[in-house]
């Protein structure tokens, strides 16, 4: 018998005590087609994050907390969380608040549902962003080379919002440490054959005094990223394609 649906949904977190129980509260009380266990990474935080995790009052095993003590990054955060979920299905939220975790029930249901294995949130579906308009050319810039590359047709690559079954994501092999993990995450999808459904979500774009921590520097490495896949370095085993 196949195992029941779980929701594992990885959190990972640095420097954000201003929000992270914000999110855990709103992921814990979120209606969702499925149960549902949280996985809260603490990336090396220096600003009382750690604090703000201990206090929060977990329950029935619904909450797990990590502590990784020298900050190592996004991706090595979201790798960690990977290697501890017990569910069937891997979404992942940041914890800035950027996009509400309302949304996460919408883009679990196709996959719940059996019409597909893979589900990003997409920021342009809806609408031009309310982000600047430096932000959204690099990030159009480097969804359009993602398309070229891989013969895809998606409209938002850097999306937090990607969630998968579990066992695709495992079977990704997962190497990047930070930011660089979102275009490793949709090089090996689709290098896997996988078919990504995308969804409108909406989100609040915050700004580098509030706390944004991507710039303009992890462009370039997504650019190596994305080539670095396609021209070689990672194929996918047979027993890992679509």
């Amino acid at each position: 018998m196949a195992a029941p649906e779980l929701l594992s949904i990885l959190v990972p977190v640095f420097n954000e005590s201003r929000t992270v129980a914000s999110v855990i509260d709103r992921l814990m009380t979120v209606d969702l087609p499925v149960p549902r266990e949280i996985v809260v990474i603490n990336d090396g935080s220096s600003d009382g994050t750690r604090d703000v995790l201990d206090a929060y009052p977990v329950q029935d095993g619904a909450v797990t907390i990590l502590h990784v003590e020298r900050n190592a990054g996004k991706g090595a955060a979201i790798r960690l969380g990977l290697r501890h979920a017990r569910g069937t299905i891997i979404a992942i939220q940041d914890a800035d608040l950027e996009l509400d975790p309302a949304q996460l029930a919408a883009l679990v249901t196709p996959i719940v549902g059996g019409e597909t294995k893979v589900v990003y949130g997409s920021r342009f579906l809806a609408g031009r962003p309310d982000a600047p308009w430096l932000t959204v050319l690099a990030n159009r810039t480097l969804t359009w080379l993602t398309n070229v590359l891989f013969g895809a047709r998606i409209t938002d690559m850097e999306t937090c919002y990607k969630i998968m079954r579990t066992d695709v994501a495992r079977a990704l092999e997962l190497e990047s440490n930070r930011f660089d993990i979102e275009p490793e995450i949709t090089a090996k999808l689709l290098l896997s054959g996988h078919r990504i459904q995308e969804l409108p979500v909406y989100f609040k774009p915050r700004q580098r005094a509030e706390g944004k921590k991507i710039g303009w520097r992890d462009g370039f490495h997504a650019l190596r990223v994305l080539a670095g896949y396609r021209f070689g370095g990672w194929r996918p085993s047979s027993s890992t394609r679509a």
